[in-house]
């Protein structure tokens, strides 16, 4: 079947509310990972006019040096850099969290590494490594199960209809869903802010797997598609100064299943270290995800040619790149990431 029609097939069969993923999608078996949590994990569009796709980790380190706080290159860092040494860069520059994962290349020359790879039309992004499932047991018969995904590149979007904003290397950004005795009970979707958290069942679905809308550029998560207003996070005013925009297979989006492209973990805090295990023991490589620093550049100053900053200073062109999946507060209590705002658990399905 040819790639358009299979695309249109398949957003027919969505509308209609038929279930898609037992004929369209694997549903592979993980030694270690409960086979729920692959029964269950998320379907993904990315936007139609997505420039930068998930991203191979190898590839990522492959093009990027660590720098200091002070742009400068950390003499003694391992070289190559790898997934199974990447940790040893917490040996330096305040216990790795002031390390920046900086690109080699001018990242206004747009290189062609930024752009990660494609989603095929079964779904697959080549045979990059571009996602981490790390499942922490919670205690009785409960888990939370994270879909960490991976893009070296993060296009913020245009402010005011003039400016750019928000841009950044390395780019995390994941689902969770919290499983009770294993059955999914609720989905936080990572966004601008506190993300958005919805009661399984309200959600679309493929199959038993839940469809995750992916906004372009930004790659923020989200459970609907359409048009997204972020300027006052958890309030989607339909039209704003900060917006995002994702569509599905009607409008064109790539099918993405992260299953296709993933390295699989269990987590563990319970003696006050963070510690990450293969799901099948020596099977995957863990150093990498004791990485405490930045997966990207350090925000550019504003003497730096390349740097715009905008609305007075709150924001800029280019933002420096996030921490990984250590420090996405694995072991939360709630749903949402507690940082001081609500979690706000929605029984409706709204933007």
């Amino acid at each position: 079947m040819l790639f358009g029609n299979r695309i249109l097939w398949h957003a027919s069969l969505l509308a209609a509310g038929v279930s898609l993923a037992s004929g369209l999608l694997e549903k592979p078996k993980v030694d270690g990972i409960p086979q729920y949590v692959l029964d269950y994990a998320p379907v993904c569009y990315l936007h139609h006019q997505e420039l930068y796709f998930p991203s191979d980790l190898q590839a990522h380190l492959d093009n990027t040096t660590p720098q200091d706080d002070n742009f400068k290159k950390i003499d003694g860092a391992p070289s190559p850099l790898s997934l199974t040494n990447l940790n040893k860069l917490n040996d330096f520059a305040e216990g790795g969290k002031k390390v920046y994962l900086t690109s080699n290349d001018d990242i206004t020359k747009d290189p062609a590494w930024l752009k990660g790879a494609a989603p095929d039309c079964d779904g697959k992004a080549s045979d990059i490594i571009a996602v981490a499932v790390i499942v922490v047991d919670k205690g009785d018969d409960n888990i939370d199960a994270f879909f960490q995904y991976f893009y070296s590149y993060n296009w913020g979007g245009v402010v005011l209809k003039a400016f750019q904003a928000g841009n950044h290397v390395g780019d995390w950004e994941q689902n969770m869903i919290r499983f009770e005795k294993g059955v999914p009970k609720y989905v936080w979707f990572s966004q601008h802010g506190n993300g958005q958290a919805f009661a399984y069942d309200v959600l679309e679905k493929d199959g038993q797997r839940f469809v995750n809308y992916i906004a372009n550029g930004s790659h923020a998560n989200y459970a609907v598609s359409g048009s997204h207003d972020h300027t006052i996070p958890e309030l989607n005013l339909g039209k704003g100064i900060l917006m995002d925009y994702t569509d599905g297979p009607k409008e064109g989006g790539k099918l993405w299943d992260p299953l296709q492209n993933a390295y699989f973990y269990k987590f563990s805090n319970s003696t006050g270290k963070p510690t990450f295990t293969s799901s099948e023991p020596g099977k995957y490589p863990t150093e990498w995800l004791d990485f405490l620093g930045k997966w990207g550049d350090k925000q550019y100053p504003k003497s730096d040619k390349r740097q715009q900053e905008i609305l007075g200073g709150i924001t800029a062109k280019f933002v420096g790149g996030p921490t990984g999946p250590i420090d996405k507060q694995l072991d939360r209590k709630e749903v949402c990431p507690d940082n001081g705002n609500p979690c706000i658990l929605r029984h409706i399905l709204s933007p």
